[in-house]
């Protein structure tokens, strides 16, 4: 009987089309699901006439494997990947290789890994970007976990990722433990990022400008020929131009409650682990969280009857402000993602190719635009650049589009429209490019309430000063102290 190249455990919409993808590459797939009529069903529908082998058991998919065997698991996050991991082991054998593709916290594929080698298995935890369309056509993946897994899965990876242009996959190998995960998940607080600053760009139009859906649907479509070309600027367009039977706009027709599956949030509390200002994504992660407080925004909207004044002034130059606000603001969120991913490359000892991950995202995924084309330019110019917006490119485009951002940001905090995401990213890119901020005046507030000592201008770094501020403390300082 002839042997499956990879099996894949679960059927959902994922799995199943990823199955799809693999075997349309010439590689046979073994397909096992809990609920094992939906094998079945798969194989007598999609799958009929195709190199597919059905399992109804671990054990059989597990037989039905050439050696060593890969097996990609498309099982939710959490507890379910932990026991699905235990049930294979006693079907497997030493050099076997374990595959995640779901949306694993990094941590627990880190633990994962581990788990795996101690068995004298393969473990691989990679991101998968590009939702149903991207699973069956060619999705961004981002592989990390054991180095020794890698040659092994490589062929079906890059068979079956997105290419760019040149041909180019995207996907390439991440690092050790939970790189790749880790990747993943700052991918997805940049695609909350991009999403929030399309919807503050919409509310700008609707509120501010008082622009129609068709409107803004020619807006967005224009915007999608110049730098910020991307794929949700171009579905942003789409969406807007949909209608219902009756000939309303379907957008208008959703209640404006957004959910979210916390990727977000895990890349916030990281960035607080880090030490790094992720102000723009963790933003647009609390602007979810409002949007969710639907009866409570209904009530104080009441309680407050504020009103946006309609905007008075040149309409088509100010749409070309708040392109160019949104560009700036993009710009500032990918700063911070990649800063992020550079303290985390420190922490975890993971030697990441920043060009690359632009790379790997610049095809099949959410957030794919030309705009990342810049960002591998970038890190290939200087792989240790410290900040997108100390390149010359970049450094370039945002002294051009700093007048028209500050100008998006003021109106709408004169007119009253939300702009989380805007304004913190101008706030941050203040802060960022000053030389001095009112941090002296917060550690003295900090020494002199308990003794936390403080640097000086005068003095060489690191060396710690301590003030008796009322003339009653004593010299005692605090031994803890994080810069």
């Amino acid at each position: 009987m002839k042997k499956a190249d990879i099996g894949m455990i679960g059927l959902a919409v994922m799995g199943e089309n990823l199955a799809m993808n693999m075997e349309s590459k010439g590689f046979t797939v073994a397909v096992y699901n809990r609920t094992t009529e939906k094998v079945d069903s798969f194989l007598r529908g999609r799958a009929a006439g195709k190199n597919f082998i059905g399992a109804h058991s671990l054990e059989e998919l597990a037989d039905s494997l050439e050696k060593p065997r890969r097996i990609f698991m498309m099982v939710k996050a959490g507890k379910a990947v932990d026991d699905l991991i235990d049930s294979l082991l006693p079907y497997l054998e030493e050099g076997d290789i374990l595959i995640d593709g779901g949306n694993s916290h990094f941590p627990d594929t880190a633990r994962r890994t581990a788990y795996v080698e101690s068995k004298g298995l393969l473990y691989v935890g990679t991101g998968v970007s590009g939702g149903e369309e991207g699973a069956l056509k060619g999705p961004s993946m981002m592989p990390g976990g054991s180095p020794a897994a890698w040659p092994y899965v490589k062929p079906i990876f890059q068979s079956i990722c997105a290419k760019v242009e040149d041909g180019s996959p995207c996907c390439d190998w991440v690092g050790e433990n939970g790189a790749g995960h880790f990747v993943k998940m700052v991918h997805n607080g940049i695609e909350y990022g991009d999403m929030q600053l399309i919807c503050e760009a919409y509310q700008l139009m609707r509120d501010g400008l008082g622009m129609s859906c068709e409107e803004m649907h020619e807006v967005f479509s224009a915007w999608n020929k110049t730098e910020l070309d991307s794929y949700l600027i171009e579905i942003t367009a789409d969406i807007l131009s949909h209608k219902e039977e009756d000939g309303s706009y379907t957008v208008d027709c959703i209640l404006d409650r957004a959910g979210q599956k916390g990727t977000g949030k895990w890349t916030s509390i990281s960035a607080l682990d880090e030490g790094i200002p992720l102000t723009l994504i963790s933003e647009a992660v609390f602007s979810r969280c409002l949007s969710a407080q639907k009866d409570e925004r209904v009530n104080s909207a009441a309680l407050y009857n504020r009103s946006v004044p309609l905007f008075e002034g040149d309409k088509k130059a100010f749409v070309e402000n708040i392109r160019k606000a949104l560009y700036a603001s993009k710009i500032i969120s990918y700063a911070q993602g990649y800063a992020l991913m550079r303290a985390a490359a420190k922490t975890y000892g993971w030697n990441l190719n920043y060009g690359g991950i632009a790379l790997m995202w610049r095809g099949g995924c959410i957030i794919r635009s030309v705009f990342l084309g810049k960002i591998k330019e970038a890190f290939d110019k200087n792989p240790e650049l410290d900040n997108l917006l100390n390149d010359p490119y970049f450094s370039s485009v945002m002294k051009d589009l700093i007048p028209s951002w500050r100008e998006v940001v003021a109106y709408a905090v004169k007119a009253g429209i939300p702009m989380p995401a805007f304004s913190s990213a101008l706030s941050y890119f203040d802060g960022y490019t000053c030389a001095s901020l009112p941090a002296n005046l917060l550690q003295a507030q900090r020494d002199y309430f308990g003794a936390h000592t403080y640097e000086r201008v005068d003095a060489p770094r690191g060396q710690m000063f301590h003030t008796n501020w009322t003339g009653h403390g004593g010299s005692t300082a605090s031994s803890s102290y994080n810069a």
